[in-house]
């Protein structure tokens, strides 16, 4: 049995070991060393607290906030994990926070998050600029804009005179991203059957698809992804993506920007096509189950289950869970067959970054909160 496979599986061991307690208390001056599992950025201590929330295997946390002043960490949100779901350590540390993961506390998948950042920048993720009077018009800018999650304004003190007021909208995916396809005998991989789309409520469209064929320009992105189905609804979700591709072999998603032309060119086993962020697509694609296809990584935890279509109403019944492997009772390893791995990505609003800046105010989408 391969060594990633194994470890994906002693993850999900460990995420079954976790309390179910419900802790929501944050823990100031209180670090948590060791137990890392990624480091990720947050403007403050609650949106780390949920981005450990949203991450797979993270159980708690420590977060460097930006009065850190002991080394250059400020903003860094350190995820962590441990076989028994608790701390190997609490050290008193002047400064930092910590706290757990909200997952035993049945969280919102899509946290409201209204703070306003002033003097923080969100350097990174733009596709679009404008200008608006002031903060909350950006922010409102970027609500009524489907692929912003978070933006950055220049107000009227910015040094640079001519980009005050300068608005600019951020991206991050909103929809769960795959961290790895690849076919596996004995393995049925899908997605629960309430996958996130960016077209929800709009009216329905049949949505434009290119069997056997090929678009020839530049890929902005490539990325994993199950199918037809779900590449176009990766590049629906993506701020600036025209158009894609689908390489069934390898189940690479090809995210495409045009310019004035589109050139289609003949390719067995590639599917191509347009996105659709005006109508809500045939989304058929989140029910099919993968025969011999393993979603690798992404654990929260596993049950056991009679059958593939068991371990798919296991993931739909779990508020956290977006996709799923199960291994079939044949599988060559015994001591995992019938499992269901529950799976999940990130899909709140994360910047790559954050800095100190003055004269400028950052922020976040307010979808969430309506």
């Amino acid at each position: 049995m391969e060594t990633h496979f194994i470890l994906g599986v002693l993850l999900s061991i460990c995420s079954l070991s976790l309390s179910q307690e419900c802790r929501q208390q944050l823990l100031e001056d209180v670090d948590f060393p060791g137990s890392d599992i990624q480091t990720v950025i947050s403007p403050d201590v609650d949106h780390c607290q949920q981005l450990c929330t949203q991450h797979p295997a993270c159980l708690f946390f420590t977060y460097l906030p930006a009065e850190w002043t002991q080394d250059n960490r400020n903003f860094f949100c350190l995820l962590k994990s441990s076989s028994s779901g608790e701390p190997d350590v609490k050290t008193p540390v002047q400064g930092v926070t910590s706290g757990f993961s909200l997952k035993p506390c049945s969280p919102d998948p899509k946290p409201c998050l209204p703070q306003l950042y002033p003097g923080l920048d969100f350097p990174g993720a733009d596709y679009r600029a404008l200008f608006t009077e002031d903060a909350e018009e950006c922010r409102r800018a970027c609500t009524q804009d489907p692929a912003c999650q978070f933006f950055t304004f220049l107000n009227e003190g910015f040094t640079l005179e001519n980009f005050r007021y300068k608005c600019h909208l951020k991206f991050s995916w909103s929809v769960p991203t795959l961290p790895m396809v690849e076919r596996k005998a004995g393995l049925v991989s899908g997605f629960s059957n309430k996958a996130e789309t960016p077209q929800g409520g709009k009216p329905v469209c049949q949505g434009k698809l290119f069997p056997n064929t090929e678009i020839t320009e530049n890929d902005v992105l490539v990325l994993p992804a199950a199918s037809p189905g779900h590449c176009q609804n990766l590049c629906s979700a993506h701020s600036v993506c025209t158009s894609f591709s689908f390489v069934s072999d390898s189940f690479n998603c090809q995210l495409k920007v045009n310019g004035d032309a589109m050139i289609l060119k003949a390719n067995a086993g590639v599917t191509s096509g347009l996105p659709a962020r005006f109508c809500q697509p045939d989304n058929s694609w989140v029910n099919v189950a993968l025969e011999e296809v393993d979603f690798r990584g992404s654990d929260i935890r596993f049950e056991v289950t009679g059958d593939a279509a068991s371990c798919q109403r296991t993931c739909n019944e779990d508020a956290n869970c977006q996709f799923y492997t199960y291994v079939k009772p044949d599988f060559p390893e015994s001591s995992i067959r019938r499992r269901c791995f529950l799976k999940r990505a990130i899909t709140m609003p994360a910047p790559p970054r954050v800095t100190k800046v003055d004269n400028v105010v950052s922020g976040f989408q307010l979808r969430n909160c309506l």
